[in-house]
Order: C-alpha cells, then structure tokens, then sequence
C-alpha cells in the first residue's frame, strides 16, 4: 500500500471521507455544527483508526452514515463502540454523560444535549458493542431535537 503525506492509506480516502461525516453525525448534522479544523481532523483519525481496527466497509460506513441501522454485524456495532470511546464518550461500555455534554453542549446548546441523554444514556446492548451501536442510533434518530 501506498500513503498519503498523513500517513494514511491511499487507498481508503474516499472510505475516510464517508467517516469523517459518519462522526460527525453522532449527535447532529455537520450542517447545522460549527466544527473545527481541529475537531474534524480529530474525528477523521479516530474514525479512520477505528475502521481499520474493526474492518468494516465502505458500504457499511456509508449505510451507518445515512442512518441505516439494519446491519448487525458486528464490525459495525464494535466500530462504534470504538470511536466512542476515543472520543471519551464511552468508557467499557458505560456512558460518560460529562464528557458528552462538555463536547456536544457548545455545539448543540446544552438543554438540547441533556434532553437527548435523558432519553439515549440509559441504553443498554447485549455487550459493550451493540450498547455503542444503539447508543450511536439513539443519538442519531434524536439529533433533530438538540
């Protein structure tokens, strides 16, 4: 493999790409956050890590991005669980509502993101993994109330 001046694979940019908004949807549209470089550069490493990590697909990075929660693989629901915790939202399957509100409040407004973890931070999967994956759909499905 060949790679890019940030030491990333060539070959998985466009599947970066699809990741970068992938993240960034985790609690709102990209078009309505005032993100920053350096917030998005953040979300693009540890989404492209994660992706690696766990090997899920562009097609499956894509489907998770528009909102398509029917995929129960694994990879999928374990990608979440680790973007999740790089970005200290997740700390071994538990919730860290703090962290949450710190990094969504600014962007969102902060009764907005409460209002959302009220209804999303009690969620609980069979393991670590599916609780990130429907903890990520909670969010995301909820994401036009905050």
């Amino acid at each position: 493999n060949s790679f890019d001046t940030k030491g990333f694979p060539t070959t998985s940019l466009p599947k970066m790409k699809f990741l970068i908004v992938l993240s960034v949807i985790l609690a709102i549209s990209a078009a309505e956050l005032q993100v920053s470089d350096e917030q998005k550069a953040v979300a693009h490493a540890n989404g492209a890590l994660c992706a690696q990590q766990e090997g899920i697909t562009k097609d499956q990075a894509i489907a998770l991005r528009n909102g398509n929660f029917d995929d129960s693989d694994p990879k999928v629901k374990c990608f979440a669980n680790c973007f999740l915790e790089k970005t200290g939202f997740l700390i071994n399957g538990e919730v860290q509502p703090d962290v949450v509100l710190a990094k969504l409040g600014p962007l969102a407004g902060e009764d907005a993101v409460k209002a959302v973890q009220a209804k999303c931070d009690a969620t609980k999967g069979a393991d670590k993994c599916d609780t990130a994956y429907q903890l990520f759909e909670c969010y995301y499905k909820n994401r036009a109330h905050i």
